[in-house]
């Protein structure tokens, strides 16, 4: 029989989908307290204030470098016109389908000293020519600064286009020039665009895993990845996930009081486009040489040493194992896509009919997993099912794991992951369906199993895929997550290329990360597709 009220039940199905969630910071937080006093001691003494250090100095060096590229490129083609702008400003956008792990072992095994760029320096300016180490944390943090931009890039961009324009023309006829407007005015004007995209750069920095580990640069990452797999304490490794849970919530506190200090009115649809300023000669130039020698070090080179490495070591290296690999990392990002594209359904019912505290607060607990680094969510996940595998042989008197170890501990941690990623886009599909059709619908008789099906679902086709295709890729590229959960044998690309990183082997490595990087390209298409729609509607 069809529901007659659609809010009928919507609590207890936001609570369920928050339950992964929920079930895992718990696990964190309870588990933290059993850690072997010995241990602490020892981290205190020679682990927790160089890591703290290390991660601090990472996140404000790289959120340094991302402002100020993505800021200035996001301002350079949105308001400038020079040559080649057209191209770059969707250009600028494709490192975003380059993992960092991938742009690090890149980096490294082309500019380490004996990588290819110095010994062919070293040849042509003789042997006693030295280049500055890449592995350092200048290096570590340029890199991912490089891989980190177009999160400011993006949304600065669209504030610009918004009304940056409108804005440094207004700064004009008060006197301003053309670049003071910009610093005074228009950069003023797009601070909470910028200050979003600076601290999605901080979470995903405090987040990675992979990079860091390339580059033997420790933080809270990796120290958990060593207490877990080194000391072989997971309540070592907890109390170091908690910690860094702190600096996330810090990342989350710092994000909404730069959104909450100020509001800011776009201009309004109808609006003219103000005329882009002109770069003429050698400002052109410049500005194009700038454009260019980002996009070539995000994008263009790593993709052109990956693409020869993977070529060279095809014939020797691609056997049936890819197979496997493909598969497997296929597999689960289907699952994936599919289990966090009906949970994002479910929790954009439950919150669109019920405005009540209970859904909201469960979204906001079932969609914080974005913000949660990888390796907080495994051991958070191993603890938390292994505490359920524990309570069934208790209760069947049966040895073994029935959850722990398996394929769904894996889903377990990507919907925890990924549900946010999910949920924007069904989110924002909801919210285009307008309270009067829905209305217009039950006059007509439809019952809510009817309105789903004949409406919301064929509304929410765009919103759907979306989802679908980001969930997919993000799965296809994760790493900390599948390394640490992943039953035995079930290898997958991301692991693969770990595996090679591990052992220096940077050639082999490069076969798997041009395959996630290629997947990668997908949901950069679709975001480049939107970006030059709206830019034609505007």
């Amino acid at each position: 029989m069809a529901f007659q009220d659609p809010r009928a039940g919507t609590a207890i199905a936001a609570i369920l989908v928050a339950l992964p969630m929920a079930a895992i910071l718990a696990a964190v937080v309870h588990g933290a307290t059993g850690a072997d006093p010995a241990l602490w001691a020892h981290l205190t003494e020679h682990v927790l204030a160089r890591v703290t250090v290390n991660t601090v100095v990472l996140v404000i060096g790289v959120v340094a470098i991302a402002v100020a590229l993505g800021t200035a490129l996001a301002w350079l083609t949105a308001a400038c016109e020079f040559p080649g702008r057209g191209f770059f400003a969707w250009a600028l956008l494709l490192p975003m389908a380059v993992p960092a792990y991938v742009l690090a072992f890149v980096a490294v095994a082309t500019l380490d000293y004996a990588g290819a760029v110095p010994v062919a320096l070293r040849a042509h300016f003789g042997a006693g020519f030295t280049v500055p180490p890449i592995r350092s944390t200048g290096g570590v943090i340029a890199v991912l600064g490089l891989a980190s931009y177009p999160y400011v890039y993006l949304m600065a961009r669209g504030a610009f286009l918004t009304h940056g324009a409108r804005a440094l023309e207004a700064a004009q006829s008060l006197g301003f020039g053309p670049w003071s407007g910009l610093l005074r005015v228009a950069v003023p004007l797009a601070r909470p665009w910028i200050a979003g995209g600076a601290a999605l750069v901080a979470m995903e920095t405090l987040a990675d895993f992979g990079a860091v580990s390339v580059f033997n640069y420790d933080t809270y990452t990796t120290a958990i990845y060593k207490a877990w797999y080194g000391l072989f304490s997971i309540e070592t490794a907890l109390g170091l996930a908690l910690l860094l849970l702190a600096f996330v919530a810090v990342a989350l506190a710092a994000e909404r009081l730069a959104r909450g200090r100020a509001r800011y009115a776009a201009a309004d649809s109808g609006i003219r486009r103000a005329a882009r300023l002109a770069l003429p000669g050698a400002r052109g130039w410049i500005a194009c040489g700038i454009a260019s020698t980002v996009f070539a070090l995000g994008f263009a080179l790593p993709a052109l040493v990956l693409a020869r490495w993977a070529l060279g070591v095809a014939p020797l290296d691609l056997d049936a194992r890819y197979v496997g690999y493909a598969l497997r990392t296929l597999a689960l990002a289907g699952m994936a896509a599919a289990a966090c594209l009906a949970l994002a359904v479910v929790l954009g019912y439950a919150t669109r009919f019920d405005a009540g505290r209970v859904p909201r607060a469960a979204a906001r607990i079932a969609t914080l997993g974005y913000a949660v680094p990888g390796t907080v969510l495994a051991v958070g996940v191993v603890t938390a099912l292994g505490g359920i595998d524990a309570a069934w042989r208790a209760l069947t008197g049966h040895d073994g794991l029935w959850l722990q170890g398996t394929v769904v501990a894996l889903l377990f941690g990507y919907v925890a992951r990924f549900l946010a990623v999910a949920n924007v886009p069904v989110q924002g599909g909801f919210a285009r369906i307008r309270p009067s059709l829905e209305e217009a619908a039950r006059s007509l008789g439809l019952q809510t199993r009817e309105l789903v099906t004949r409406l919301h679902l064929p509304l929410l086709g765009a919103g759907l895929g979306t989802a679908l295709l980001l969930v997919f890729v993000d799965v296809m590229k994760e790493m900390p997550i599948t390394l640490m959960t992943r039953p035995f044998g079930w290898d997958t690309l991301a692991v693969r290329v770990f595996e090679m990183t591990a052992e220096g082997d940077w050639q082999r490595a490069a076969l798997p990360a041009l395959m996630i990087v290629a997947a990668g390209l997908l949901p950069v298409a679709l975001l480049v597709w939107r970006m030059e729609r709206a830019t034609r509607a505007a």
